[in-house]
Protein backbone atom coordinates (compact mmCIF):
# COMPACT_ATOMS: atom_id res chain seq x y z
CA UNK A 1 0.00 0.00 0.00
CA UNK A 2 2.87 2.37 0.75
CA UNK A 3 4.20 1.82 -2.76
CA UNK A 4 0.83 2.58 -4.36
CA UNK A 5 0.36 5.68 -2.20
CA UNK A 6 3.81 7.03 -3.06
CA UNK A 7 3.25 6.52 -6.78
CA UNK A 8 -0.21 8.09 -6.60
CA UNK A 9 1.18 11.23 -4.94
CA UNK A 10 4.04 11.43 -7.44
CA UNK A 11 1.53 11.15 -10.31
CA UNK A 12 -0.18 14.24 -8.88
CA UNK A 13 3.07 16.15 -9.18
CA UNK A 14 4.05 16.11 -5.50
CA UNK A 15 7.63 15.84 -4.32
CA UNK A 16 7.74 12.45 -2.61
CA UNK A 17 10.24 10.92 -0.20
CA UNK A 18 9.85 7.26 0.75
CA UNK A 19 11.44 5.26 3.55
CA UNK A 20 11.69 1.58 4.37
CA UNK A 21 14.08 -1.02 5.67
CA UNK A 22 15.45 -2.23 2.32
CA UNK A 23 17.07 0.07 -0.21
CA UNK A 24 16.41 -2.27 -3.12
CA UNK A 25 12.67 -2.12 -2.45
CA UNK A 26 12.77 1.67 -2.31
CA UNK A 27 14.72 1.82 -5.56
CA UNK A 28 12.16 -0.44 -7.24
CA UNK A 29 9.34 1.91 -6.24
CA UNK A 30 11.22 5.04 -7.30
CA UNK A 31 12.01 3.46 -10.69
CA UNK A 32 8.28 3.26 -11.45
CA UNK A 33 7.75 7.00 -11.03
CA UNK A 34 8.12 9.51 -13.86
CA UNK A 35 8.85 12.13 -11.18
CA UNK A 36 12.05 11.59 -9.18
CA UNK A 37 11.58 10.31 -5.61
CA UNK A 38 13.90 10.65 -2.67
CA UNK A 39 14.65 7.40 -0.83
CA UNK A 40 16.04 6.72 2.63
CA UNK A 41 16.41 3.47 4.55
CA UNK A 42 14.76 3.54 7.97
CA UNK A 43 13.08 1.23 10.46
CA UNK A 44 9.98 2.87 11.96
CA UNK A 45 10.28 0.63 15.00
CA UNK A 46 13.75 2.01 15.76
CA UNK A 47 13.36 5.49 17.26
CA UNK A 48 16.91 6.57 16.47
CA UNK A 49 16.44 5.49 12.86
CA UNK A 50 13.26 7.57 12.64
CA UNK A 51 15.00 10.60 14.15
CA UNK A 52 17.71 10.31 11.50
CA UNK A 53 15.05 9.95 8.80
CA UNK A 54 13.31 13.21 9.64
CA UNK A 55 16.58 15.08 10.14
CA UNK A 56 17.58 13.92 6.66
CA UNK A 57 14.22 14.99 5.23
CA UNK A 58 14.49 18.44 6.81
CA UNK A 59 17.84 18.84 5.09
CA UNK A 60 16.28 17.97 1.72
CA UNK A 61 13.02 19.96 1.88
CA UNK A 62 11.91 23.13 3.64
CA UNK A 63 8.36 21.84 4.30
CA UNK A 64 6.63 18.60 5.23
CA UNK A 65 3.09 18.95 3.91
CA UNK A 66 1.83 15.36 4.13
CA UNK A 67 3.08 12.47 6.25
CA UNK A 68 1.77 8.98 5.49
CA UNK A 69 2.35 6.19 8.02
CA UNK A 70 1.77 2.90 6.21
CA UNK A 71 4.19 0.40 7.75
CA UNK A 72 2.39 -2.72 8.98
CA UNK A 73 3.05 -6.41 9.57
CA UNK A 74 1.29 -9.52 10.83
CA UNK A 75 2.34 -13.06 11.69
CA UNK A 76 0.87 -16.53 10.95
CA UNK A 77 0.51 -17.68 14.58
CA UNK A 78 -1.90 -15.03 15.77
CA UNK A 79 -4.40 -16.65 18.15
CA UNK A 80 -3.87 -16.15 21.90
CA UNK A 81 -2.82 -19.77 22.40
CA UNK A 82 -0.17 -19.52 19.67
CA UNK A 83 0.98 -15.90 19.93
CA UNK A 84 4.60 -15.68 21.06
CA UNK A 85 5.64 -12.76 23.28
CA UNK A 86 8.31 -11.73 20.77
CA UNK A 87 5.68 -11.56 18.00
CA UNK A 88 3.42 -9.41 20.20
CA UNK A 89 6.38 -7.07 20.75
CA UNK A 90 7.19 -7.01 17.03
CA UNK A 91 3.67 -6.05 15.93
CA UNK A 92 3.26 -3.39 18.59
CA UNK A 93 6.73 -1.98 17.83
CA UNK A 94 6.09 -1.64 14.09
CA UNK A 95 2.34 -1.07 13.79
CA UNK A 96 1.73 1.16 16.80
CA UNK A 97 5.03 2.49 18.14
CA UNK A 98 6.26 2.98 14.56
CA UNK A 99 3.41 5.39 13.89
CA UNK A 100 4.10 7.18 17.19
CA UNK A 101 7.79 7.54 16.31
CA UNK A 102 6.96 9.13 12.96
CA UNK A 103 4.47 11.52 14.57
CA UNK A 104 6.98 12.42 17.29
CA UNK A 105 9.61 13.51 14.76
CA UNK A 106 7.32 14.54 11.89
CA UNK A 107 4.91 16.90 13.64
CA UNK A 108 7.64 19.38 14.69
CA UNK A 109 8.30 19.96 10.97
CA UNK A 110 4.64 20.97 10.49
CA UNK A 111 3.90 22.97 13.64
CA UNK A 112 5.88 26.13 12.76
CA UNK A 113 3.84 26.47 9.55
CA UNK A 114 0.48 25.96 11.30
CA UNK A 115 -0.60 23.50 8.65
CA UNK A 116 -0.09 19.86 7.71
CA UNK A 117 -1.76 16.52 7.13
CA UNK A 118 -0.95 13.11 8.58
CA UNK A 119 -2.57 10.00 7.12
CA UNK A 120 -2.27 6.80 9.13
CA UNK A 121 -3.00 3.60 7.21
CA UNK A 122 -4.61 1.38 9.83
CA UNK A 123 -7.17 -1.39 9.28
CA UNK A 124 -10.74 -2.46 9.88
CA UNK A 125 -9.04 -4.59 12.54
CA UNK A 126 -8.59 -1.32 14.44
CA UNK A 127 -12.37 -0.89 14.57
CA UNK A 128 -13.59 -4.46 15.00
CA UNK A 129 -11.34 -7.05 16.63
CA UNK A 130 -11.76 -10.23 14.59
CA UNK A 131 -10.26 -13.69 14.72
CA UNK A 132 -8.91 -13.12 11.21
CA UNK A 133 -6.58 -10.29 12.24
CA UNK A 134 -5.38 -11.97 15.41
CA UNK A 135 -4.72 -10.74 18.92
CA UNK A 136 -1.56 -8.68 18.40
CA UNK A 137 -2.56 -7.18 15.05
CA UNK A 138 -5.98 -6.12 16.35
CA UNK A 139 -4.44 -4.57 19.46
CA UNK A 140 -1.79 -2.72 17.46
CA UNK A 141 -4.36 -1.30 15.04
CA UNK A 142 -6.72 -0.22 17.83
CA UNK A 143 -3.70 1.54 19.32
CA UNK A 144 -2.92 3.22 16.00
CA UNK A 145 -6.51 4.43 15.66
CA UNK A 146 -6.51 5.84 19.19
CA UNK A 147 -3.15 7.48 18.60
CA UNK A 148 -4.49 9.27 15.53
CA UNK A 149 -7.65 10.43 17.25
CA UNK A 150 -5.82 11.67 20.34
CA UNK A 151 -3.02 13.39 18.46
CA UNK A 152 -5.49 15.09 16.12
CA UNK A 153 -7.17 16.75 19.09
CA UNK A 154 -3.84 17.90 20.49
CA UNK A 155 -2.81 19.38 17.13
CA UNK A 156 -5.98 21.40 16.51
CA UNK A 157 -4.28 24.67 17.60
CA UNK A 158 -1.63 23.99 14.95
CA UNK A 159 -4.18 23.34 12.19
CA UNK A 160 -2.63 19.92 11.62
CA UNK A 161 -5.14 17.32 10.48
CA UNK A 162 -4.72 13.60 11.19
CA UNK A 163 -6.76 11.09 9.23
CA UNK A 164 -6.88 7.37 9.95
CA UNK A 165 -7.79 5.21 6.96
CA UNK A 166 -9.09 1.74 7.84
CA UNK A 167 -8.96 -0.61 4.85
CA UNK A 168 -10.68 -3.96 4.75
CA UNK A 169 -9.08 -6.80 2.83
CA UNK A 170 -6.44 -5.59 0.37
CA UNK A 171 -4.52 -7.81 -2.03
CA UNK A 172 -1.00 -7.24 -0.71
CA UNK A 173 1.85 -9.53 0.43
CA UNK A 174 0.66 -9.32 4.07
CA UNK A 175 -2.01 -11.87 3.10
CA UNK A 176 0.76 -14.44 2.64
CA UNK A 177 1.28 -14.36 6.43
CA UNK A 178 -2.22 -15.63 7.17
CA UNK A 179 -2.45 -19.14 8.65
CA UNK A 180 -4.26 -20.06 5.40
CA UNK A 181 -3.36 -17.53 2.66
CA UNK A 182 -6.27 -16.79 0.30
CA UNK A 183 -6.20 -18.12 -3.25
CA UNK A 184 -6.34 -16.15 -6.51
CA UNK A 185 -10.16 -16.30 -6.73
CA UNK A 186 -10.57 -14.58 -3.36
CA UNK A 187 -7.81 -12.07 -4.06
CA UNK A 188 -9.58 -11.09 -7.28
CA UNK A 189 -12.63 -9.89 -5.29
CA UNK A 190 -10.88 -7.69 -2.73
CA UNK A 191 -9.31 -4.22 -2.80
CA UNK A 192 -6.07 -3.51 -4.62
CA UNK A 193 -3.26 -1.35 -3.29
CA UNK A 194 -4.06 1.19 -6.01
CA UNK A 195 -7.48 1.74 -4.41
CA UNK A 196 -5.78 2.83 -1.19
CA UNK A 197 -3.48 5.09 -3.17
CA UNK A 198 -6.45 6.81 -4.80
CA UNK A 199 -8.39 7.36 -1.56
CA UNK A 200 -5.27 8.66 0.20
CA UNK A 201 -4.71 11.24 -2.54
CA UNK A 202 -8.41 12.18 -2.35
CA UNK A 203 -8.04 12.91 1.37
CA UNK A 204 -4.92 14.98 0.73
CA UNK A 205 -6.69 17.04 -1.95
CA UNK A 206 -9.26 18.37 0.51
CA UNK A 207 -8.77 22.01 1.54
CA UNK A 208 -7.22 22.69 4.97
CA UNK A 209 -10.65 23.61 6.34
CA UNK A 210 -11.89 20.02 5.80
CA UNK A 211 -10.86 17.18 8.10
CA UNK A 212 -11.75 13.48 7.85
CA UNK A 213 -10.88 11.96 11.23
CA UNK A 214 -11.51 8.37 10.17
CA UNK A 215 -12.34 6.69 6.87
CA UNK A 216 -13.25 3.05 6.21
CA UNK A 217 -12.84 1.48 2.79
CA UNK A 218 -13.61 -2.18 2.13
CA UNK A 219 -14.28 -4.58 -0.73
CA UNK A 220 -17.90 -4.63 -1.82
CA UNK A 221 -17.94 -8.35 -1.05
CA UNK A 222 -16.71 -7.96 2.57
CA UNK A 223 -19.16 -7.70 5.43
CA UNK A 224 -18.68 -4.79 7.82
CA UNK A 225 -19.57 -6.43 11.11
Amino acid sequence: MGEAIALAFAAEGMNVAIAGRRQEKLDAVAAQSAKPMLTKTADVGDRESVRELFEWFAGEHDRLHVLVNSAGVNIPKRSMSELAPEDWDKLMRINATGAYNCLHYGLPLMRPHKEGLVINISSIAGLRASHLGGVAYNASKFAMNALGTSAAGDELPNNIRITTICPGEVDTPILDDRPEPPGPEHRATILKAEDIGQITVAVAKLPPRAHIPELTIKPTSQLFV
